[in-house]
């Protein structure tokens, strides 16, 4: 194993809730949270995930937008929502997320990340040790479509056979294995206290000494 490739959100991260990113934009818009519940219900007759939306940045903007504006959100809030969607500070790390990182480098492991998501998500990684991002939008590709995770072999020039493959979702990063890269699934990340990703630095260890006995 020479190679771990990260989802972001709900592997690495704490994925914002639907209630939390409105209470927040609610927040920095100076608005009464008791009035979330409102804004909630009205959302969620939207459809917010639309297939291949973060292949796009502008199209992804679009579809928010449009999205607030059939919901009959005013400008202010729309902007406060998209704000806070887009602020890669509101998406906490995992407690057991840099050490992981760092002992994966330490082992001569190298690090990419694969998201899909239509921001620059590099300032959150400042002096963690990851060698390749691959971002949906930078690409024009989104999981599980396999072009992307080609992208992301290249980019860290390892093989599929080599590298392995770390996300939360079998839908979206399950997909590795149609490249062959072998694929931990991790339970979605609930809190940032829940510690999971022992099991990655766990399995990359055993099949290190699995080589090392044969």
């Amino acid at each position: 194993m020479r190679a771990v490739i990260f989802d972001w959100r709900g592997t690495l991260v704490l994925a914002p809730t639907f209630r939390g990113w409105v209470a927040e934009a609610l927040r920095r818009s100076g608005r009464d949270a008791s009035v979330a519940g409102d804004v909630v219900s009205r959302l969620a007759e939207s459809r917010l995930d639309v297939p291949g939306v973060d292949a796009d940045a502008a199209l992804h903007r679009e579809t928010y937008y449009a999205m607030f504006a059939d919901a009959g959100l005013d400008a202010e809030l729309a902007d406060a929502l998209y704000e806070v969607e887009s602020d890669v500070a509101f998406n906490p790390f995992a407690v057991d997320a840099a050490a992981t990182l760092r002992a994966l480098r330490a082992d001569g492991i190298r690090i990419g990340v694969l998201s899909d998501i239509h921001f620059d998500i590099r300032p959150a990684f400042d002096g963690l040790p990851v060698d390749s991002f691959v971002l949906s939008f930078e690409h024009g590709v989104v999981k599980p479509d396999p072009a992307i995770f080609r992208i992301a072999l290249d980019e860290l020039g390892t093989s599929p056979g080599e590298t392995l493959m770390v996300g939360d979702r079998a839908t979206h990063d399950g997909a590795g294995v149609d490249v062959g890269m072998s694929t931990l699934l991790v339970p979605p990340l609930m809190d940032v206290d829940d510690a999971r990703l022992h099991l990655v630095t766990g399995l990359v260890a055993g099949h290190a000494a699995g080589r090392r006995t044969r």
